[in-house]
């Protein structure tokens, strides 16, 4: 465990607030002690107040925000004598408890402070630390726990049984440091460790020196021995695993709407989930409770997948689905009995499947990524926790009086507006540059995730900065079909499905008459604008089928199709061509609710074809300005790569959910076309 404590950046914090941030970063910046918004912090402290009097106030961490990257406007400031007083109240429901301690903020806009905050003003220290840290969580999850933890700490830390967080926890902490004052934190049976002290530093210090012990003592259990041991009839795939991804997309989209799925097969996740041991240790339940609002209390483990082929693999996990699904209602319905209740989506957040690895699912990417984390980090849990004894949890009951907490079901009934395309995938060509690019960015910007196919890595690069883990680019020469293929399959494994297919990469070849056409311009022509497009369709249309009744295609065509000009027959053929071929497509995808539909933007002037001389020479030649060339239409209207971008997402929406076969110009209106 590394102190990562220095006095030269301390040094520019500061105040007590300050200092609180700066360690606050050091102990989210290690995952072996929070994750994902995990863990909280205090200080307290004073504030000036609007009558210019001096206020006594806890600064503790505010709802949403994250250790690793939180600021000073993330702790929300709480009038202390009025959380002192609560300490002598029989009870206090979690409603009311959240509600009075926004009501005694001294900033109504500040986050709403943490669940926890109670448990950090009642213990008498300046500042207070709070994490999950793993090898302390290992130390309590097994049914030795409390005798490991003494044999750890002996009397320098208090025990606290399980408690779920709110008012009943934070009187029982205040009771057992009140019967034991000299010691210098807490260790929460099931749930995590408190610090504290005096100064930032000392009370950071402590963290990283408990953690540290309990990981020496851990490492001393294992004496070097290794705990999974591989099965010997561990299944190989004998299909690309992004369509064994997506058909997992497909079966678990079926209730509570579209999921994206993320495939983790990394050498030390396949080493748990191949290993003899995990049948067993997976369904004990999660490393500590909070971690079941994110990953629900068990994943599914599929002790004998058949890979040998999608049909087989799909007859196998409905099966196994179906039993996962018939044990959460019977575990819901036995604890629900009498409670007023929601019903969460009884789909598994995280599968596991020897031979193919780790599948975390989420209504986004990154939704998806915080339970791969999680269950990555209770991995290892499980494994320190098997050193030294048998690995033990919460009992189904108090797994479920977590995750169906009261607060967290206030959440779920105000609900919300998803975006309009969110928990939809969209493949993208062309997507390093003009309309390709534009169409990338409005999709993400509805809600959408994107995999945006170019030959152009550095294009590419500026999406991936522009649009963070919304966007995966993977560098391919559409016209290979192997590299189209291996697209895909990188694609699904990231989010597990692909549910939009524009079709957007082309070239304008240079202008060449019938008398001066030549074989490579004809010839590269059909090959890019469109063979390429038919070779695209094809790949993507396995994916495409698995959504459930709804998919788009969207291809993008050309003015050149209603109304070509001379000396463009090349690019004019090619993309006539492919706006045949949605024809085609569309009658043939209808009874898989996959919609053909396709653009013909002109005049699109802010793409690479469009140098600022060709723009000149352009006017020049109809006797305009550039400003009047670029608006040469019946609309006088300049048409931008965000036009078509923004019009590429509406019809992927559900404005246009009973539109297929259909072309629609974006030309600003063209009296040739009319």
């Amino acid at each position: 465990m590394r102190n990562r404590w220095n006095d030269a950046d301390a040094a520019a914090f500061e105040g007590d607030l300050g200092l609180r941030v700066y360690s606050s970063r050091l102990l989210g910046a290690d995952p072996a002690l929070v994750l994902h918004g995990g863990g909280n912090t205090s200080v307290k402290s004073t504030v000036t107040d609007i009558l210019g009097e001096r206020v006594d106030v806890l600064h503790i961490k505010g709802s949403g925000w994250d250790l690793a990257t939180i600021e000073a406007r993330g702790f929300p400031a709480v009038r202390m004598d009025h959380l002192l007083r609560l300490r002598h109240l029989q009870k206090l429901s979690d409603p009311d408890m959240v509600n009075t301690q926004q009501t005694h903020m001294m900033n109504a806009s500040s986050p709403s402070p943490s669940i926890e905050t109670l448990l950090h003003a009642f213990l008498p220290y300046k500042f207070v630390d709070h994490t999950h840290a793993d090898a302390v969580v290992a130390l309590t999850d097994v049914k030795n726990g409390e005798a490991a933890v003494r044999d750890v700490y002996r009397d320098s830390m208090a025990i606290v049984p399980y408690v779920q967080p709110g008012f009943d926890l934070a009187k029982v902490c205040a009771d057992i440091y009140e019967q034991a004052p000299h010691v210098s934190g807490l260790v929460l049976m099931k749930h995590g460790i408190f610090t504290f002290a005096n100064t930032a530093r000392a009370s950071y210090d402590l963290m990283i020196e408990r953690v540290q012990q309990a990981e020496d003592y851990l490492q001393n259990a294992r004496a070097g021995r290794p705990i999974f041991s591989v099965r010997a009839d561990l299944p190989k795939p004998a299909v690309d695993k992004g369509r064994l991804v997506a058909i997992v997309a497909q079966a678990i989209g079926r209730e509570g709407g579209p999921k994206l799925v993320t495939l983790d097969d990394a050498e030390r996740v396949m080493a748990f989930i191949n290993s003899a041991q995990a049948p067993a240790l997976s369904q004990v339940g999660p490393a500590t409770p909070d971690h079941v609002i994110r990953t629900k209390a068990l994943p599914l483990y599929w002790e004998h997948p058949d890979l040998s082929s999608e049909a087989a693999f799909r007859a196998g996990l409905e099966a196994e689905l179906a039993r996962y699904i018939a044990a959460y209602d019977a575990y819901f319905q036995k604890h629900a009995a009498g409670g007023d209740y929601v019903r969460l989506d009884p789909n598994p957040r995280v599968l596991l499947i020897p031979g193919l690895g780790m599948l975390t699912t989420g209504s986004g990417y990154k939704d998806g990524q915080v339970v791969a984390d999680i269950y990555r980090h209770t991995i290892d849990v499980l494994e320190w926790a098997s050193t030294h004894g048998d690995y033990s949890v919460l009992t189904p009951e108090q797994l479920f009086n977590m995750e169906y907490w009261e607060l967290e079901q206030a959440k779920l009934r105000k609900g919300g507006a998803r975006p309009a395309l969110a928990g939809r995938v969209a493949v993208v060509t062309g997507a390093a540059s003009g309309i390709g690019r534009a169409c990338a960015k409005e999709l993400v910007a509805a809600g959408a995730h994107v995999i945006g196919l170019d030959i152009n890595p550095d294009g590419l690069n500026g999406l991936d900065a522009d649009l963070g883990k919304a966007f995966l680019g993977v560098r391919t020469d559409i016209s290979d079909r192997a590299a189209i293929a291996a697209a895909l399959d990188a694609g699904a494994r990231r989010f597990g499905r692909i549910d939009i297919l524009v079709a957007n990469a082309g070239r304008f070849y240079s202008n060449r008459t019938i008398a001066e056409m030549d074989a490579e311009t004809w010839d590269g022509s059909l090959a890019l604008n469109l063979s390429a497009h038919l070779w695209g369709l094809k790949a993507a249309l396995p994916y495409l089928k698995a959504n459930n009744g709804r998919a788009d295609v969207i291809l993008m065509g050309s003015k050149n199709v209603p109304a070509p000009g001379p000396g463009a027959a090349a690019y004019s053929c090619a993309k006539a061509a492919l706006t045949q071929l949605g024809r085609v497509a569309a009658l043939e995808l209808a009874a898989d609710g996959i919609r053909v539909n396709t653009l013909h933007p002109d005049a699109v002037f802010d793409t690479g074809v469009w140098s600022e001389q060709v723009l000149k020479e352009r006017a020049a030649h109809y006797g305009m300005t550039v400003e009047q060339y670029k608006r040469k239409n019946l609309l006088k209207s300049e048409i931008t790569s965000t036009d078509v971008g923004r019009l590429v997402a509406r019809m992927c929406d559900a404005a246009f959910v009973h539109t297929t076969g259909a072309q629609v110009p974006v030309d600003g209106g063209n009296d040739r076309v009319i």
